[in-house]
C-alpha cells in the first residue's frame, strides 16, 4: 500500500456532528442552484458534483447551521471532516474546512492521519490549500515534533500531500523556518506537476512580505533548477 492510500480513519461517535450533519443535509439542497451546480463544477474540473451555492450564502446558512452549538474536541472536528468528506456535494466539504480552520486549536497531532485522508480524498486545491494552510499550519506551529512530518510528506509521490507540505508555514511570518522553507523548495524543484510548481512561487512570494532579500538571493542562487513558474511568482511583489 501506498502511503497515500491509506485506510480511512474510524468516524468517532459525535453527537455534535450528529447535529451538524442533520441541519446541514437540510439547508443546504434547499438552497441548491442546479444551474449554477453545473457551471461550477466545469470551473473546478468536474472534481466533484457541486449544489450550485454561492459562496457568501453557503456563509450565512453555516452560521445558521452552527448557531446554539458548542465548542468541539478532537472527536468531533474528526467526525464532522469525515462525515462531510463521505458526501458527494462539494459544498459539505467547504463546510467541513471552514470548521476545521476554526477549531484546530482543538485538535492535536493525533489529528494528522485524518488531516492526510481529508487531503488524499478527492483532493483539488480549494480544500487542500485551506488544510494546508489553516490545519497543518496550526498543528505543525502547536506541536514542532510534527516538522519531521512534513519532513516526510514532502518527499512523497502524491503532489497534494508535496503541495501541503510547502505551504504548511505559508501564515508563520517570521515563525517561518526559512531553511526548511528554501530546503523544501529545492527538493521539489523540478517536479513536473503545476500545482508544485505554484506552491512553491507561491510560498517564497508570501515569505518574501518577511524577508525579500532572503527570497531573492535565494531565487538568483537556485534559477537554474526552479521552474520558471516558481521563479515569477516567486519574484512578483519584488521585480
Amino acid at each position: 500500500m501506498s502511503p497515500s492510500a491509506q485506510p480511512a480513519p474510524d468516524v468517532p461517535d459525535s453527537t455534535l456532528a450528529d447535529t451538524l450533519l442533520h441541519r446541514l443535509t437540510r439547508v443546504y439542497p434547499e438552497a441548491a442552484d442546479p444551474e449554477r451546480a453545473i457551471s461550477t463544477a466545469a470551473y473546478m474540473r468536474n472534481v466533484a458534483p457541486f449544489l450550485g451555492i454561492p459562496a457568501p450564502h453557503r456563509r450565512a446558512l453555516s452560521r445558521a447551521v452552527l448557531a446554539g452549538t458548542g465548542r468541539p474536541d478532537e472527536a468531533d472536528c474528526t467526525a464532522v471532516a469525515l462525515r462531510c468528506w463521505e458526501l458527494p456535494e462539494r459544498e459539505y466539504q467547504y463546510f467541513a474546512a471552514d470548521f476545521l480552520r476554526r477549531h484546530v486549536g482543538r485538535c492535536t497531532s493525533g489529528f494528522v492521519p485524518v488531516l492526510r485522508h481529508l487531503v488524499t480524498t478527492t483532493p483539488w486545491w480549494d480544500t487542500v490549500d485551506v488544510l494546508a494552510v489553516h490545519v497543518a499550519g496550526p498543528l505543525v506551529a502547536a506541536d514542532p515534533a510534527l516538522r519531521t512530518t512534513m519532513d516526510a510528506w514532502i518527499g512523497e509521490d502524491d503532489l497534494w500531500i508535496v503541495r501541503t507540505a510547502l505551504l504548511h508555514q505559508l501564515r508563520y511570518g517570521r515563525r517561518t523556518d526559512a531553511d526548511r522553507l528554501f530546503r523544501y523548495c529545492l527538493l521539489r524543484a523540478g517536479h513536473p506537476d503545476f500545482f508544485v510548481r505554484k506552491a512553491i512561487g507561491w510560498c517564497l512570494r508570501e515569505y518574501a512580505k518577511t524577508d525579500p532579500e532572503a527570497v531573492r538571493a535565494f531565487v538568483d542562487g537556485a534559477r537554474d533548477r526552479l521552474s520558471p513558474l516558481s521563479v515569477r511568482e516567486a519574484l512578483k511583489n519584488l521585480d
